[in-house]
């Protein structure tokens, strides 16, 4: 159960929750776990979107997984702009949390400007950027499920009867464009002469304008629809096309439009970070990793409602290339280039 601070007061915030309490006292930065073995760890979480945006959405449902288990307490800002993040950051690091999660994509020098000054605080931040040394306490990740987004593009594959694909991303930044590569790759594995219609919106959250973007590759003739961002399966569905989900799985939402989802699982990540502070070695590391199938951080949904409507023979290739990707004897290639469309 969420409920707001009672004590601390950052009027600047935009929307704040505490849950399960403050830590009556958060120890020395990177202590021993045994230090903190009555107390839960202090995290705090910055987003420059909507709690309820997908990708945003996957660190939330992690952070409060770890609330309930009691290993943290989480305090977290939705909106942050750009121009605020910088200081929003130094507001956490001041309230005493331990562990600072977000995404800087957009304001990456000044980030780590900040985590220089908090050499007792841990960051992990969604970044386009590598881990930097000369910043110890600052680790970059990202949802690297390009093996989850390959599957599901098999899938696409066998579905599409046209072989026109369309594709609406937010930005062309390199963990965008190497989930669109992936997914592409799996939909050669079937349909080899497969086009793709590619276009970016210039937004994280611009559900309109994904619809509009969607609609004109429609009416371009794409049957089916890769919904990286959120708009493009309301447009599918208006248009009765397939979709094919990214990060969290919409079917419920939209139950004969989207076929599968390519999912994320920040849990890994977080857990991962936790462990670290905790046990003093948390460092400038690519926390990425986490969110490789072999770690369990991405997966793919269930077909639900299309269960018994994908091709046998497409669902016996899934299987064998996923469990293929488990074992560690087949990679996804990972393609960080803006991708075209052909």
């Amino acid at each position: 159960m969420r409920k707001a601070r009672p004590t601390l007061v950052l009027p600047q915030l935009s929307r704040r929750h505490l849950i399960a309490g403050s830590a009556a006292a958060a120890g020395l930065a990177f202590a021993p776990r045994g230090a903190f073995a009555a107390e839960p760890l202090k995290v705090a979480g910055i987003y420059t979107v909507p709690v309820e945006q997908q990708w945003v959405s996957r660190i939330h449902k992690a952070a409060d997984a770890a609330v309930a288990r009691g290993d943290i307490t989480y305090d977290w800002s939705e909106n942050t702009s750009n121009t605020d993040y910088p200081r929003v950051m130094r507001e956490y690091a001041e309230a005493g949390a331990k562990l600072i999660v977000g995404e800087v994509f957009g304001v990456e020098d000044e980030a780590r400007e900040v985590a220089a000054d908090y050499p007792g605080v841990a960051f992990l931040m969604g970044s386009s950027f590598r881990e930097d040394a000369a910043v110890p306490n600052f680790a970059v990740f990202d949802n690297y499920i390009q093996d989850a987004s390959y599957l599901t593009g098999i899938i696409a594959g066998a579905l599409t009867a046209k072989g026109n694909i369309g594709m609406v991303g937010g930005f062309p930044i390199p963990e965008v464009n190497r989930l669109m590569h992936a997914f592409m790759a799996g939909v050669r594995e079937l349909r080899p002469e497969a086009r793709f219609q590619i276009a970016f919106i210039g937004s994280w959250f611009d559900p309109p304008k994904a619809k509009e973007t969607a609609f004109a590759m429609i009416e371009a003739g794409a049957d089916v629809m890769y919904a990286e961002r959120f708009g493009v399966s309301d447009a599918a569905r208006e248009r009765g096309v397939l979709a094919i989900g990214n990060v969290i799985d919409t079917q419920a939402e939209y139950p004969g439009t989207v076929v599968v989802s390519a999912l994320w699982h920040f849990e890994p990540t977080l857990d991962a970070a936790v462990a670290a502070v905790r046990g003093g070695t948390f460092a400038a590391a690519d926390y990425g990793v986490y969110s490789l199938m072999k770690h369990g951080g991405c997966s793919v949904s269930d077909l639900g409602t299309f269960a018994g409507k994908v091709p046998e023979a497409a669902m016996a290739l899934v299987a064998e290339r996923e469990a293929a990707i488990r074992a560690g004897s087949f990679a996804v290639a990972v393609n960080d280039e803006e991708p075209r469309s052909t």
